[in-house]
């Protein structure tokens, strides 16, 4: 296999406050893959990213760009990486060829107004270049700010919460965007607390909750074990138990009896919902609804903690 493009080792981040927001992470990132960093607000993610772009300084550990340390190489470093943070921050009265044009002369970049120019046409900007900033949607914005990250060319590129605050629209723009990236070779690596984000686009996926590093895996295997739902059947008359009849189910009880609960895979062949309502039926146990919903990530964190972890 070859080297990683990025490799952390025993990364750890306590705060002056004595909040741990990172504990001995681990992470081996390959070249030109998508990895989405799974986890709810907090859970360390943000931290992570500023870590390995320069911005935060780690209690202990290291970060190996192409193999090379990235504080005793920082140059080598942050000239191979860009982010592209969850803030759209960007002077409001610069048009976007000289947001651009600037961001890649802070990184030592010659001017290069050719690249410039593939840049903007490559993220659908090339029409704006002369716009100020302050008249973009939020969605061009956010290209301006991916535009920015890419100038100084880059071999891999943090994504923070790319979709925040877009709506499903562009949040399906922007997902077809980072497949044009990684098809262009770009490494991406991007954080979201949408598992639907990480589903659509990455190739590995990692678990982050409380600071550390539950579970990764490759993506399809960690979708199969995160893709439980439950069946909600509201029942016409309350259960006082489950009936004996209905045991291969794994069925519970809620609400006082009122609601029949059955987890299922949502990713199997078959689910077993269509021989349970047949077996409803037979027993004569009515019904006045029906509802499913996706275990939410704080419920999968719950589990992953909980005896439930990817073995080491």
């Amino acid at each position: 296999m070859s080297e990683p493009i990025l490799s952390i080792r025993e990364l750890h981040k306590t705060y002056g406050t004595g909040v741990d927001a990172l504990k001995s992470i681990d992470l081996d990132i390959r070249r030109g893959e998508i990895f989405a960093l799974l986890g709810p607000n907090g859970a360390g993610k943000t931290t992570l990213i500023n870590i390995v772009c320069g911005i935060v300084t780690p209690t202990t550990g290291e970060v190996l760009v192409e193999g090379r340390n990235w504080q005793s190489d920082f140059r080598h470093a942050r000239s191979r990486i860009g982010l592209v943070p969850q803030e759209l921050t960007t002077e409001a009265f610069e048009t976007v060829w000289n947001t651009v044009s600037f961001s890649r002369g802070l990184f030592g970049k010659p001017r290069d107004d050719k690249t410039i120019e593939a840049l903007l046409k490559r993220l659908s900007l090339w029409e704006k270049r002369k716009s100020e900033m302050r008249f973009l949607s939020g969605g061009m914005k956010r290209r301006v700010m991916i535009a920015k990250a890419l100038s100084h060319e880059p071999d891999i590129l943090f994504l923070d919460e790319p979709s925040a605050g877009v709506d499903v629209e562009l949040r399906r723009d922007m997902w077809d965007l980072v497949r044009k990236l990684r098809s262009d070779g770009t490494t991406i690596i991007l954080t979201t607390h949408y598992i639907e984000e990480a589903e659509e686009m990455a190739d590995r996926v990692g678990v982050i909750s409380k600071g550390e590093l539950i579970a990764i895996d490759e993506k399809r295997d960690l979708m199969v074990k995160m893709g439980r739902k439950t069946l909600d059947i509201t029942l016409a008359d309350p259960l006082a138990a489950v009936p004996p009849e209905l045991g291969e189910w794994n069925v519970r009880l809620e609400s006082d009896g009122h609601v029949l609960c059955y987890e299922f895979d949502s990713h199997a062949d078959r689910t077993g919902i269509a021989s349970l309502m047949r077996r409803l039926s037979d027993l004569g146990i009515a019904y006045k609804d029906l509802s499913t919903h996706q275990s939410s990530l704080e419920d999968i964190f719950v589990k992953l903690v909980h005896g439930e972890r990817e073995p080491a």
